[in-house]
């Protein structure tokens, strides 16, 4: 079992959300070999600039500015971004305590997004040149979204389609939640009863009936659902805001996305357009709910929005106010996907038992997150369920292999 010493501190506070929380446990950093955030700045982010490069024929100046970048984290210390760039103002102010350190000894959660900002500057995303607004990650998400596995799991749906209704909006809930493993969200027949329960118990929190009675049918609703990531793990969310509008669980769905590209797979505008297509282009089931998707967009019952603070390296807590009253309107918002995590209950090292609602209790209205397990973060699990995960000697914090769905109303 991997060490999780650090995780120990102040596991036990704030179970019960009118205790006081942790003030200030310590924030995230990559400067602990072995750990997760150590591997994606030693590992992760080195192999997707020799990735980004391969996908596409860049120009000898641009192979020249991922070199650069890639000695800069490998070897190097985090230098700021040139005084013309159009965001140089922002990344100055947010970055004033970190330029000249390591990229190791920055909070993690800065210098991933940093690395992203940079990444695409190498490239001249953000230039006035030919390469402008050409998302580096395109190729990678337009082949999982052409995959089998989709086409699988869009035929699935003709299945799903007539099980009863409170089995069809857990087995969809479930397959947005997992995402890349959302085909365990559609194994709602009895031969594959066995498939389903093993999907359920791989919950470390599950507040889904909490989740419904938030969004009972017939009540004029808006749901904000805040994405994570693009191609097959968008699909499910849009068939999810499909069964909120069609059932009349929402009246009006706001879709968040982000304004440029973003740790390799997260959606924005675009992915959401092509995941339409390939929805509207499918037979059967499949193809009436991308028919109803579309309409949906035409008449402003599905609305897709984005904000830069989607790409900011802070937490939700700091959220600008524009996005706040964006979100106190809705009568609940769903937070997709780990890194929205991370900024929901902010990128520390929280015992894993304090309280979820006390940790969001600055959100501007009800909140829910689905998330699958995949980086160190976790509040609000119940000390029984902690100590079994921890007896079981598996990596569960960050394999992939572990999910949640919590709320606070």
């Amino acid at each position: 079992m991997e060490d999780r010493g650090p995780h120990t501190a102040g596991e036990g506070a704030g179970v019960d959300s009118g205790q006081a929380v942790e003030a200030s446990p310590p924030v995230i950093m990559g400067n602990k070999p072995g750990s997760f955030a150590w591997g994606v700045l030693a590992n992760r982010h080195p192999a997707l600039i020799q990735q980004v490069r391969a996908a596409f024929p860049y120009s000898r100046r641009q192979h020249e500015a991922l070199d650069d970048l890639l000695d800069e984290i490998t070897n190097g210390a985090v230098e700021p971004l040139d005084p013309e760039d159009h965001d140089h103002e922002h990344w100055a102010d947010s970055g004033r305590e970190h330029f000249g350190r390591s990229w190791y000894d920055v909070p993690f959660l800065w210098a991933e997004s940093y690395f992203y900002r940079r990444l695409l500057g190498a490239v001249g995303y953000f230039g006035n040149g030919p390469w402008q607004g050409v998302d580096p990650f395109a190729p990678f998400k337009q082949a999982e979204l052409c995959g089998e596995a989709v086409e699988e799991e869009l035929r699935a749906l003709d299945a799903l389609a007539d099980t009863p209704a409170d089995e069809r909006a857990t087995a969809l809930l479930h397959a947005s939640l997992w995402g890349n493993r959302a085909d365990l969200g559609f194994r709602v027949s009895a031969g594959e009863a066995a498939a389903s329960e093993a999907a359920a118990s791989a919950l470390v929190a599950d507040d889904s009936a909490l989740l419904w009675q938030l969004l009972p049918a017939g009540h004029s609703s808006t749901v904000a659902v805040v994405a994570d990531n693009a191609g097959r793990e968008l699909i499910p969310d849009l068939i999810l805001i499909d069964l909120l509008l069609e059932h009349r669980h929402a009246e009006r769905v706001v879709l968040h996305v982000k304004p440029y590209p973003y740790y390799v797979s997260d959606a924005m505008t675009a992915d959401v357009v092509d995941c339409l297509r390939r929805l509207t282009e499918a037979p059967g089931e499949a193809g009436r709910i991308g028919g109803r998707l579309w309409k949906a967009m035409a008449t402003g019952s599905l609305e897709v929005r984005t904000h830069p603070f989607f790409c900011a390296p802070m937490p939700y807590e700091e959220m600008l106010e524009d996005l706040r009253e964006e979100f106190a309107g809705a009568t609940l918002t769903i937070v997709k996907g780990d890194l929205n995590y991370r900024r929901l209950v902010g990128d520390r090292l929280w015992g894993a038992t304090v309280s979820f609602a006390a940790r969001t209790a600055y959100f501007p209205g009800a909140v829910a997150a689905l998330r699958t397990l995949k980086s160190d973060v976790i509040v609000g699990l119940d000390q029984a369920t902690l100590d079994a995960l921890e007896r079981s000697g598996a990596a569960w914090r960050t394999s992939g292999t572990h999910a949640l769905i919590q709320v606070r109303r």
